[in-house]
């Protein structure tokens, strides 16, 4: 803001300079401004209201969702959907469509829905790998019912893992410190060019500006799957892990091994916390979401070969992945 002081030293009124910087903050405020309305502009048609029933039950819930196809393919949270008996979509117009499921991912918390409409708005979705710390994100949902409600804030962190209602963890999750509350499940994380980020799925109970989304290009390999087979059958390692980030890993490539669940394919081939996965087979790993698309149904039961290295030693493993259950 620009403040002006009014002299009382003559009978004519000055105007002061502004202080160093007021101008650069007005200007800094003014590209904000226009980044997040012009994002929430291209982004809002294409969200959703979702409201359920629950089989055999009088109770209900509700969420949010995207549209990512004009023909009507809606993502929202698994959470929100699973026990569903009927779901209803309410668009940004106004116009009311019973929805149907079209299948969901308790593992990674992704669903997908379908309304029978064509020559619907939808999302551009976007690539989070390229994310960073810091850069603005801009989440859009139905918090409380209130529809096409905009938060800001920033990507607080990548990397973070997140217990799914299912128990397993969900990897590669998105940190970010825009507001989310009940009823802001399912809708999208957005970036400063409107194209959608991560999946907003939930929140630390008691905690300031802790949330979570799933990543879209997560949710974008998962619906894809969803759509054709209307289920997920994939090859289970029982690993928690990141890509590499900080400073030991500037410019590296794999995922960093977090965690091993005990009983799992990889404790009994003797892979440890803190080992860096570089390889699957012949094929070089860049970060977590490679490994997700290359534990498909065809690797249950088969003998996988894994590049690891562990304390700066590399190590050729063998894994046999099950069927997640």
């Amino acid at each position: 803001m620009i403040l002006f002081t009014e002299s009382h030293t003559s009978a004519s009124t000055h105007t002061s300079i502004p202080e160093f910087g007021k101008l650069e903050d007005a200007s800094l405020l003014d590209a904000y401004s226009w980044a997040v309305t012009g994002a929430a502009r291209k982004v809002s048609p294409s969200v959703v209201h979702i409201e359920i029933r629950l089989k055999h039950s009088p109770r209900g819930g509700t969420g949010s969702g995207f549209i990512f196809t004009s023909n009507g393919y809606i993502v929202t949270n698994s959470h929100v959907v699973h026990h569903a008996g009927r779901i209803t979509v309410s668009l940004a117009d106004g116009r009311k469509f019973p929805a149907d499921l079209v299948g969901d991912d308790p593992h990674t918390d992704i669903a997908v829905i379908r309304i029978r409409e064509e020559n619907l708005p939808s999302v551009i979705l976007g690539n989070s790998q390229l994310i960073e710390p810091g850069q603005l994100a801009i989440a859009i949902g139905s918090p409380l019912g209130f529809q096409t409600t905009v938060t800001t804030g920033v990507i607080s962190a990548r990397g973070r893992s997140l217990r799914s209602q299912s128990g397993r963890l969900i990897d590669n999750i998105i940190q970010t410190d825009a507001a989310l509350n009940p009823g802001n499940s399912g809708g999208p994380l957005v970036n400063s060019r409107g194209e959608v980020v991560g999946v907003n799925t939930a929140v630390i109970a008691g905690a300031q500006g802790i949330c979570f989304a799933v990543p879209i290009n997560t949710a974008k390999f998962v619906a894809g799957e969803l759509i054709r087979r209307g289920r997920i059958r994939r090859a289970y390692l029982g690993i928690a892990g990141q890509d590499l980030s900080g400073p030991g890993f500037v410019g590296s490539k794999g995922i960093l091994v977090l965690g091993i669940e005990r009983g799992s394919p990889a404790e009994t081939a003797g892979l440890e916390e803190g080992d860096i996965i570089l390889g699957f087979n012949e094929t070089a790993l860049q970060g977590i979401d490679d490994l997700h698309r290359l534990l498909t149904e065809e690797h249950i039961g088969q003998t996988v070969h894994f590049k690891v290295r562990r304390d700066r030693e590399m190590r050729h493993m063998a894994i046999i992945p099950q069927e997640n259950s």
